[in-house]
């Protein structure tokens, strides 16, 4: 008897309770409504209460459902102007629509609000967020080969100045000091990046675009890596002004700053727009390895004045405070 409870002891010992838990509905139990609104979320990458801004000088919207104005019905017409902000109140799809079936409900206030078909709302808005703002700016094909003439002109021109003057510049006749050419580098690095996400992988970069960061953990690994790029260029540019506020005279460190700016501007419209063409990949090898070779082939200090700090090539005579260094 004492052997048969004490079993039975031993048996409630390892015996445990299973608790299913809380009966809770399915939380991926959705609506159609819900569904279809993830499905256009992940094709257009926008959905209900999305922000955006107009960037067209005025964009107009029906008050009428698209049904009426497909069918030759009377409609009024508003107009929303450039720099409002509008969100996305209502999103449809009307498949008798042969121009475009998708049209988007926008409101910029309560008393102004109307449908649009989706094609002609995306082109006369973008995402109200700076750094889409940023992007759109830097992404115009026109602009940047307006800005390309301009800056290739107003770079020969600086270029040509300095080398009459004896100047420093960087990849010519460079500082003692590698964040010059790194940052050359850096710029030239995240434009073929920057080219190369539209090129291979749009509907990444559009995501990004609708939803940008500065975040590079954030987002995929290209993506991460041209926001590591940026950040460098920002970190290697502080650096750069450091040296050259310590190695040049007030009046060369501008003039070598502004070459610099207009050599890293040619860099980077050179480098975004032929990449799309697949010439910038071969190119952007020969820049390296040139890059490399201005930097490498010309001598560096190897020693500092005891006093001042200077850098100097050779021992002897420091040409900066007269200090005698052996």
């Amino acid at each position: 008897m004492r052997k048969l409870l004490s079993f039975l002891l031993m048996l409630s010992l390892l015996t445990s309770c299973y608790n299913r838990g809380q009966q809770t509905p399915d939380a991926w139990d959705l609506t159609q409504k819900q569904l279809d609104s993830i499905s256009f979320y992940t094709t257009h990458h926008y959905t209900q209460d999305y922000n955006f801004r107009v960037r067209a000088d005025s964009m107009a919207i029906i008050k009428q459902l698209p049904a009426e104005a497909l069918s030759d019905m009377p409609v009024d017409t508003l107009m929303v102007y450039k720099k409002q902000h509008l969100v996305v109140a209502d999103i449809t799809t009307v498949p008798a629509d042969t121009i475009d079936s998708v049209w988007v409900k926008v409101a910029r206030d309560q008393e102004t609000f109307g449908w649009i078909h989706e094609h002609d709302m995306l082109t006369a808005v973008s995402p109200d967020d700076p750094i889409s703002e940023f992007i759109d700016f830097f992404s115009d094909a026109h602009l940047l080969i307006f800005l390309g003439v301009v800056v290739l002109v107003g770079a020969v021109f600086v270029i040509r100045k300095l080398n009459i003057r004896q100047a420093k510049l960087v990849h010519f006749n460079d500082i003692p000091s590698f964040y010059p050419t790194l940052l050359c580098l850096l710029v030239a690095t995240a434009a073929m990046l920057y080219s190369s996400i539209q090129l291979f992988d749009p509907e990444k970069w559009r995501h990004f675009y609708y939803h940008p960061t500065l975040n590079p953990y954030a987002v995929p690994p290209v993506l991460g890596f041209f926001l590591v790029s940026l950040w460098a260029m920002l970190i290697v540019a502080i650096a750069v002004f450091d040296d050259v506020r310590r190695l040049l005279s007030f009046a060369d460190a501008l003039l070598y700053l502004f070459g610099l700016g207009a050599i890293c501007a040619v860099v980077y419209i050179v480098f975004s727009i032929f990449t799309l063409y697949y010439i910038g990949y071969p190119m952007y090898v020969a820049y390296v390895v040139f890059a490399l070779w201005c930097y490498f082939r010309r001598p560096r200090p190897r020693y500092q004045c005891g006093r001042c700090g200077a850098l100097l090539y050779d021992k002897g005579t420091c040409p900066h405070c007269g200090a005698l260094n052996e």
